[in-house]
């Protein structure tokens, strides 16, 4: 599209212009500066040009391809299954579900090659719940409407019972205690989440589980389900998750792909029998290096 700059137009960035013209939200355009298809006089300009009025404001546009979740044969550690649902061990380093960046290669995509008709959302199907990418452990997937749900339903009354093992740098000086704080995208950073004014209510609990040197193990149980709250809340307490790259450090003499979290328990009502199910997993063998690792360090750490 080619277009002569009018008088309301000048004085503002190229970006947003084209981003109000095309209705294409900001990143899309930022990608068609990036490849030299915002050109103003047939130069490419930079989104941040101001434009002037009698100017030709050349641009092309292209739309993302839409996301599809296709099923992939990747194994599967299936802890428990019937026809209702089906309760799986997610490894680090595996995301979710299909998202920008990580089209493939998700437990989404792997689960639908082992359940081919999975229900609700199309990028999210069976999912009553979600892990970070790199925090290891359990989570239970629906296999039919009725039980996505019963199983949807009771994660909104607190009937799912969600339990993390995760190293934490410190040691609380109270041996139990709750973090309540409305989490939110970090305004300063829209890559982080934060504690912020307005967020989403937020409740973590913690016990400490065994003390380390420098560190300690604690036991969380989540009532809320929000994206990286118990990395958030354990960050906001002065302990932040042991090699978290986005709310700690990493530290390279941990084989961790990232932060030290492991959803250990998993208890719930059966959607369809109601018989109480509890499922319980064992770290991984890198999250029990990292302890071991954390044993052996000196007290002056």
């Amino acid at each position: 599209m080619e277009r002569v700059v009018t008088a309301d137009e000048a004085g503002k960035r190229a970006d947003l212009v084209v981003a109000h013209l095309t209705g294409f939200p900001r990143s899309l355009v930022a990608e068609a500066v990036a490849r030299g298809s915002v050109r103003v006089g047939g130069t490419p300009v930079k989104g941040s040009y101001v434009l002037s009025e009698g100017e030709l404001l050349a641009f092309e546009l292209r739309e993302r391809p839409q996301l599809v979740a296709e099923a992939e044969a990747i194994d599967l550690s299936i802890v428990y299954e019937d026809d209702d649902l089906v309760v799986l061990d997610k490894p680090a380093g595996m995301v979710t579900h299909p998202a920008r960046g990580a089209t493939g290669g998700t437990l989404v995509n792997a689960l639908l090659a082992h359940v081919p008709a999975l229900p609700g959302d199309a990028l999210r199907p069976g999912l009553v719940h979600r892990l970070d990418r790199d925090t290891s452990g359990l989570l239970v997937v629906a296999k039919n409407d009725a039980a996505l749900a019963a199983l949807g339903q009771a994660i909104k009354a607190h009937q799912v019972k969600r339990e993390y093992l995760g190293l934490v740098r410190g040691i609380p000086a109270h041996a139990k205690g709750t973090i309540d704080g409305a989490i939110g995208r970090d305004p300063h950073n829209r890559l982080r989440f934060a504690i912020v004014a307005g967020g989403r209510p937020a409740t973590t609990h913690y016990e400490v589980r065994e003390r380390l040197h420098g560190a300690a193990e604690l036991l969380f149980a989540l009532e809320t389900g929000r994206t990286h709250q118990i990395r958030v809340h354990a960050a906001a307490l002065g302990h932040p998750i042991v090699n978290d790259p986005v709310y700690g450090k990493s530290e390279p003499r941990f084989t961790l792909p990232g932060q030290a979290l492991h959803a250990w328990r998993l208890t719930f009502r059966h959607p369809r029998t109601k018989r109480e199910l509890e499922f319980q997993s064992d770290p991984p063998a890198e999250y029990l290096a990292a302890k071991a690792l954390l044993k052996g360090e000196t007290c002056s750490r």
